[in-house]
């Protein structure tokens, strides 16, 4: 399972969620499933803008954990 960094990000910068909102052009609703893992799906452009917009790479983005369905 791929995790998203947003929050964390979004804290060590003392950023909010509505702060990368606007940055990204993005809804809080669609901000939110992304960060939540509920989105079947992100574009690469959507990747592209949470690490413009975090100042951060996409290895800083995202993390890999192993799924507990998989062990």
């Amino acid at each position: 399972m791929i995790i998203l960094n947003v929050e964390k990000i979004l804290k060590e910068q003392g950023k909010s969620k509505e702060w990368l909102c606007n940055e990204m052009d993005i809804s809080h609703y669609n901000l939110n499933k992304a960060i939540k893992g509920n989105a079947k799906s992100i574009s690469y452009k959507y990747l592209q803008s949470f690490c413009k917009a975090l100042n951060c790479s996409f290895n800083e983005l995202m993390t890999i954990v192993e799924d507990e369905k998989e062990t």
